[in-house]
């Protein structure tokens, strides 16, 4: 069964040293980012510099760096899906050093009412997907143990927001009414791709991630409104909130 993944006693056979030789550090904080505007943005507007690549079968995938005010912060457009997010994530820290990870998304509401206009910073993610349970011991909700950090930033800020659960999946057009009651009544607030693997992960090899989300589109029990959506996927000001939550917790 797939929660019975985890397996702490085994060694690896596979190592990231077999595809990228000797672990490189160049860097400490990273951001992923998940929107192809705000990654373009983030190009332009700074000084970057690659230093290293995502490497696969269908391409390389370049992580650059810049400096703000003195710091040295890395960033890469990630692939989306929990796998494949929390892959990048173990590479990028293979490749440049980087253990602090500041991660900003969208996600879908599943509290309209709760969620509209503010921030979502998730307490805990329920496990509807496959990689966490290679990387963390089998449970239904993983815990985002920096959410505390996070919203003393936002609190510092004034910035609206509200704390809650959030619901993983890598089931794409497999939230189900039924799946959407079952959660909600959970007090899951949001629906996003990555959260739950990316956390496992960054638990499991010991980097911080730091995470916070903005809602687009809704679900109802009955409904699916999308309009909000391209909005909440790349709207540059969760850059500028990145760089604030760097700053101000002195990553």
């Amino acid at each position: 069964m797939i929660t019975d993944s985890f397996d702490i006693q085994g060694k690896p056979i596979v190592n990231l040293s077999d595809f990228y030789g000797e672990q490189q550090f160049k860097v400490e904080v990273c951001l992923i980012t998940y929107s192809k505007e705000i990654y373009d943005a983030i190009l332009r507007e700074n000084k970057c510099e690659k230093i290293g690549e995502i490497n696969a079968s269908n391409g390389a995938f370049p992580i650059y760096q810049f400096i703000y005010k003195g710091k040295a912060v890395a960033f890469y457009l990630s692939a989306i899906g929990s796998m494949l997010a929390s892959q990048y994530c173990m590479i990028c820290n293979w490749v440049t050093g980087a253990t602090k990870f500041v991660m900003f998304g969208s996600a879908g509401s599943l509290d309209n009412e709760r969620t509209f206009n503010k921030f979502i910073i998730p307490i805990h993610s329920y496990r509807d997907e496959g990689m966490s349970y290679h990387y963390a011991p089998p449970s239904d909700y993983i815990k985002v143990k920096n959410a505390n950090k996070v919203t003393e930033v936002f609190n510092k800020l004034a910035l609206p927001f509200i704390e809650g659960k959030v619901w993983t999946t890598d089931a794409v057009l497999r939230e189900t009414n039924l799946q959407y009651n079952k959660r909600k009544k959970e007090g899951c607030i949001a629906v996003d791709m990555e959260l739950a693997g990316v956390q496992a992960v960054c638990d499991f090899h010991g980097f911080e991630l730091f995470s916070f989300l903005v809602t687009g589109d809704v679900l109802s029990e009955g409904t699916y409104n999308v309009d909000g959506l391209k909005e909440a996927n790349h709207n540059i000001n969760k850059f500028h909130v990145a760089m604030n939550i760097i700053e101000e917790l002195n990553l």
